[in-house]
């Protein structure tokens, strides 16, 4: 009798799970990923430090752009690595506040610890995250104002607020502009509300300073004319072919050599080759082309000095060596087709131009290609600096710039700077969780308090009592001045909308939602598994 009753008894026993490595690798997780938010934190806004980063190669890059320090820093750990994920996602969607995104999620992780050490269940907290990142959006959309494309001066105050915190921000009142101009040029008009950077081409040329930047309403070229044998580097009324094919003689399909033991041979050789490329070049020329861009080649020389000799005696101006990737944004300025064999070289495949020339810029030659005829919606950026490093950090700059118009372009509404949309997010979810129940309360308060870190930190990093600022700000907002925010620059709280410190909602809607999301996630992991 005593068989079948053992089981049962052994069964009662087991009843007991012991949840405490589950406890540990969440907590793990979580200090992890909050260690990664420290460490791009004190980056943060227009008196953020700058990070130094070292590569193995021995490369040095300086910047306070938190999806370039996040990406270029080796992280190991599972959970971590989500944090920086999600710095490249906010910095696809929206381009700016990719620091802001890491720092919330390290405040809303720090927040969920304590919530877990008071017995709270994780997934209780996860559902009232999502719940309270809802209504924080609701909050923000409520504080936007809407904004015109047409009204340049304010899209100018926008990039230059994004400008502000960066390395380059003394160039902001030039760059800005820029951005500004160059976005909405590019901007499709059958599809208004999306711009495609890619048809923006900023092109990074060493010498001089950032005030040497310009915008090129046309292409440049980041090689020099071929001057072998002579050719022209300036060319007006320019007929422009973009070829696919080599201008030099054929090879065998296959690997093999030919061994020509008789002068004569050799001469009739050279001689074919000769004739091929003059059949070649006169085909080219008949359809009145005066400038070649000739695609890099693999397999053998896109051209060869015979070649460039006689393209020089035609008077054609030749730029070798064009990327491949260049292919399609080269056809789509100059509205031509790429050619990819001679048979097909007519004139109706070229782009016209007024003029095409070569021009020093810096220590190196540029081409430039202006006065297009039926350009595409297409603009090319020349960035300068004086080194390597300034001249990498303002093409970064100038990229989230072009973001944050981009944003303005997708969602056209703006809202207060300064950690005052934050504060105000925290103040009304306060006042929220006190209509709710149960854990849930407790949870979204956490939340609130969570947003208060983008002003702490703001106050922070521009050297000010950070306890004193934000219980002021919690003053004025509690008293509904809803746009009040830190003025970094004189050190004290004001209107900040009335200071022209402004960013686009997209930038500050998708950093609560995304941090949140992340959060969720992390919580939601009890356990790592490594597998083979």
């Amino acid at each position: 009798m005593s068989g079948p009753a053992g089981p049962k008894a052994k069964s009662k026993t087991e009843m007991y799970v012991d949840t405490k490595r589950k406890d540990d690798i969440r907590h793990a997780n979580i200090v992890a990923a909050k260690a990664v938010a420290d460490a791009v934190r004190t980056s943060l806004g227009p008196r953020g430090m700058d990070k130094m980063l070292s590569t193995a190669t021995g490369d040095v890059i300086i910047t306070n752009d938190g999806a370039t320090i996040l990406d270029k820093m080796e992280v190991v750990q599972p959970a971590a690595k989500m944090l920086v994920e999600l710095s490249k996602s906010q910095d696809i969607v929206a381009g700016d506040g990719t620091t802001t995104v890491v720092v919330l999620a390290g405040a809303l992780l720090k927040q969920c610890l304590n919530l877990l050490s008071k017995g709270v269940h994780p997934t209780t907290i996860s559902e009232s995250l999502h719940k309270a990142s809802e209504k924080a959006v609701e909050v923000v959309k409520s504080m936007a104002v809407p904004v015109e494309l047409s009204d340049q001066d304010q899209l100018v105050k926008i990039a230059s607020t994004s400008l502000n915190s960066k390395v380059v921000s003394q160039y902001s009142s030039l760059l800005a502009p820029l951005a500004v101009e160059a976005v909405l040029n590019v901007r499709d008009l059958d599809r208004p509300d999306s711009v495609d950077l890619r048809d923006i081409k900023v092109l990074r040329k060493l010498g001089g300073t950032v005030d040497d930047t310009e915008l090129v309403k046309g292409l440049v070229f980041d090689h020099k004319a071929s001057h072998t044998a002579g050719g022209p580097t300036r060319v007006e009324n320019a007929m422009i072919g973009l070829i696919q094919f080599q201008i030099s003689p054929p090879k065998t399909d296959i690997e093999q050599s030919v061994i020509v033991s008789d002068y004569t041979q050799m001469d009739r050789i050279l001689k074919e080759e000769r004739n091929y490329i003059l059949g070649m070049i006169k085909k080219i020329r008949a359809t009145g082309c005066n400038v070649l861009l000739v695609q890099k080649s693999i397999l053998r020389d896109a051209v060869t000095d015979l070649s460039l000799h006689y393209l020089a005696k035609a008077k054609i101006l030749v730029i070798k060596d064009v990327e491949r990737e260049d292919i399609e944004f080269i056809s789509k300025t100059l509205n031509c087709l790429p050619i990819a064999n001679i048979e097909h070289f007519r004139a109706e495949k070229l782009g016209h131009a007024d003029l095409v020339e070569e021009v020093s810029v810096g220590s190196g030659r540029v081409v430039k290609v202006t006065g297009i005829k039926n350009m595409g919606r297409t603009i090319s950026l020349i960035v300068r600096g004086s080194n390597v490093l300034v001249l990498d950090e303002a093409a970064r700059s100038l990229h989230d710039a072009l973001c944050v118009v981009r944003c303005l372009v997708n969602q056209r509404y703006l809202i207060a700077g300064g950690g005052a949309p934050e504060i105000e997010v925290s103040r009304q979810l306060g006042i929220w969780s006190r209509s709710l129940l149960g854990m849930e309360s407790y949870c979204v308060r956490s939340f609130a308090d969570a947003m208060e870190v983008i002003p702490f930190t703001l106050a922070e990093n521009a050297g000010l009592n950070p306890i004193a600022i934000v219980t002021e700000l919690r003053n004025r907002h509690a008293n509904g001045e809803a746009n009040t925010g830190i003025n970094v620059r004189k050190g004290q709280i004001t209107n900040i909308l009335e200071e022209n410190v402004v960013q686009p909602l997209l930038v500050s809607t998708s950093a609560i939602s995304l941090a949140t999301e992340c959060v969720r996630m992390i919580l939601k992991i009890d356990d790592i598994v490594s597998t083979r």
